[in-house]
């Protein structure tokens, strides 16, 4: 009796390998699967190997993605110019030189 291959139901999402998922995010398979073993990104485990979902993929997207911060309006005039940003300089430490830990010449005796 030949054997027939189980009918996938449509219902079921398809699971993508950590391989596929990097090609598509353009990373490494170790960030993938060093993410998902951290539980940083969303996953799901079949057996001791880690499966995505296209909602995983595109929820991993959602989590790394950077926007711009909004920028404040200047208060008063449009017109009136900006203050120069300036970095504060540091001040620098002074540094000091520890005691020797052997002070004394008669610590380096080594007659017998």
């Amino acid at each position: 009796m030949p054997k027939h291959p189980a009918k996938i139901s449509p219902d079921l999402p398809r699971l993508y390998r950590p391989e596929e998922i990097a090609a598509a995010l353009g990373c490494s398979v170790w960030w993938v699967k060093d993410r998902a073993s951290r539980t940083l990104i969303p996953c799901s485990r079949v057996g001791r190997s880690y499966r995505f979902t296209a909602e995983h993929l595109a929820e991993i997207v959602r989590l790394h993605e950077v926007r711009p911060a909004p920028r404040p309006e200047p208060i008063g005039s449009a017109a009136a110019p900006a203050a120069p940003r300036t970095r504060p300089v540091p001040t620098a430490a002074r540094l000091r030189a520890r005691p020797p830990r052997r002070t004394r010449q008669d610590e380096f005796d080594t007659t017998a």
